[in-house]
This record gives structure tokens, C-alpha cells and sequence, in this order.
């Protein structure tokens, strides 16, 4: 059964979210950040909790979870070079430059929010998967807990079907409501097309250019020969209809990561955004049963 989540007392200062483009190692990188609020019972705030976002997607994609979350946890939601609000790179960049990035950038919001970001859980969804785990090796000792959300091991992973990969091959779901609905019905098997149409209606139109860098970090990468190597408490979370990443990786991550737990839901690529409320306590269960204590703490 899931924990009732304390609420901040009325006359408790709640801190406001906030949005800014930073400088990144010489890069415009817009990030945002909702911040933890007090808790009642003047418990220590859990890790700070980063969200990474799929292929060709805005940081408003991943709202409606982050408002769902508990908000005695900071939430943080960043876009990559090229995509929403982020400068675009001159030349393709892979997982560990971008993970490089996302460390830089985590240790700038310590002067904006007054508190440590030295070790955060991630959370990655579909191809900000591919992030997480590369942070989580590059970084072991900023990583708290993870949790992979319909996503693999990159170019070595069981892949969808031809048809469902030609699909993902291109931003035009982002940019034509017509075509994600002709796509969705390969794509997002599994989920309501009114939900999906309302999720992608707040994401940023996303450029050719900025889509095909992501293409080669993802296409360049893989964590298949050195999951066993990331040590981080993880949930792998999947989806039993999702025709992007067939669930056979989800058992195959489950099983190579030393901690790795495996949660199947009965949906598709995007249950956690289309059903929040029934989803995203199952993270925030895990993240929970997680928490830190003593050294890694804030």
C-alpha cells in the first residue's frame, strides 16, 4: 500500500518553481526546477530527483509527472542541446559528453537553489535512459537511486519492429498532430491517443537537425557489456504493450544490474506520462525504500 505523502503545513513557506537557461560549458541549457518543499514533520528532504526526457522532447513533456510527485522532493527537468529552450551543438554530441554536461549543469543549480546537488537519483525515460545509465557509471559516487522507464541498452538491445523503428526515425510525430496519430497506432500501442495528444500538444516543435544528434548519441552507445557494473538501487520500469522497447530488455537490464528491480504495467512506451497517478507512486515507492542516510545525504 502506498504512504500517504505529508503535505506542507498552510503557513509553510513553499518555494516557487522556477525556469532559467544557463551557461554549460559554453552552452545555452534551459532547466526546471521545482523545489523541495518543507516537510511537516521536519524530516530531512529526500535526494533531488532529475528527469530525462525521451528522444526529440521539451522539458514540458515531463510535467504532468513531475506535478505528481511528492513535493517534498526537488524535481528537476532539463533540455538537451538542440531540443526546447537549449542551444543547439555544432557537432553531434555522445552520452558521455551529454552526461558531462548534465553533471555541470547539476552543480550550477547548487548557487540557485541553496542546496547540494552532489548526489541526485535520476530518472529516465525512453532515451534519457541511455543518460541515466551513463551517469550512473561515469558518476557512481553522485548517484543515488535510478529508475529506467521504457527504455534499453541502446544499439545493443532487442529492437522493435521495422515499421516501429521507421516511425521513430523521425521528429514529425512532434510536429504534425495528423501523423502522431497515423504513427500512435504503432508507436504507442497501449495508451489513449487523447492522453498521448494532450501530452505531446506541450512540447516545443523539434528541429531535423537537433533530432538526428540524438539519433547518433543513442545509435553510438551502448551499457549492454557493463550494466553489471552500476551498483545504484534501479527499477526498470516497463510497459507490457510497448512496441518501442520490447519487454524481453526490461528482463534482460533486470537481470544484469546488481540491484535491479523489474516493475511491468499493463500499458505502453508512455504509461508513466498518460497515467501519473497510477504510475508514479511506484517510483516515488522505490525511490522511498531508498533513501539516504548518513553520508550521501543533502
Amino acid at each position: 500500500m502506498t504512504a500517504t505523502v505529508p503535505r506542507p503545513a498552510p503557513d509553510a513557506a513553499v518555494p516557487e518553481p522556477f525556469e532559467r537557461t544557463l551557461s554549460v560549458a559554453g552552452r545555452r541549457l534551459r532547466v526546471a526546477v521545482r523545489p523541495a518543499a518543507p516537510d511537516p514533520s521536519g524530516a530531512p528532504a529526500p535526494r533531488p530527483l532529475v528527469l530525462v526526457n525521451g528522444i526529440g522532447a521539451s522539458l514540458e513533456l515531463l510535467a504532468p509527472l513531475a506535478e505528481t510527485l511528492d513535493p517534498r522532493r526537488e524535481v528537476i527537468r532539463f533540455d538537451v542541446p538542440g531540443i526546447g529552450g537549449s542551444q543547439l551543438s555544432p557537432v553531434p554530441l555522445p552520452m558521455a559528453a551529454l552526461t558531462t554536461l548534465l553533471a555541470d549543469l547539476l552543480d550550477q543549480l547548487d548557487g540557485l537553489t541553496g542546496r547540494s546537488h552532489r548526489v541526485v537519483d535520476l530518472l529516465g525515460l525512453s532515451w534519457g535512459g541511455g543518460i541515466v545509465q551513463q551517469f550512473a557509471l561515469q558518476y557512481p559516487r553522485r548517484t543515488g537511486s535510478l529508475a529506467l522507464v521504457s527504455t534499453g541498452t541502446g544499439v545493443m538491445m532487442v529492437p522493435a519492429r521495422i515499421g516501429v523503428l521507421a516511425r521513430m526515425l523521425t521528429p514529425r510525430r512532434y510536429n504534425d498532430p495528423s501523423y502522431r496519430r497515423d504513427a500512435g497506432r504503432e508507436i504507442y500501442v497501449g495508451e489513449d491517443p487523447d492522453a498521448v495528444d494532450a501530452l505531446f500538444s506541450r512540447v516545443q516543435p523539434v528541429r531535423a537537425r537537433a533530432y538526428l544528434h540524438q539519433l547518433f548519441a543513442l545509435t553510438t552507445w551502448t551499457s549492454l557489456p557493463v550494466l553489471p557494473f552500476i551498483s545504484a538501487p534501479t527499477l526498470v520500469l516497463a510497459g507490457r504493450k510497448d512496441p518501442v522497447i520490447p519487454i524481453v530488455n526490461a528482463h534482460v537490464m533486470g537481470s544484469l544490474l546488481p540491484r535491479g528491480e523489474v516493475h511491468l504495467h499493463r500499458g505502453g512506451h508512455l504509461g508513466l506520462l498518460t497515467r501519473p497517478g497510477e504510475l508514479g507512486p511506484v517510483v516515488e515507492d522505490f525511490l522511498d525504500r531508498h533513501r539516504p542516510t548518513g553520508a550521501d545525504r543533502p
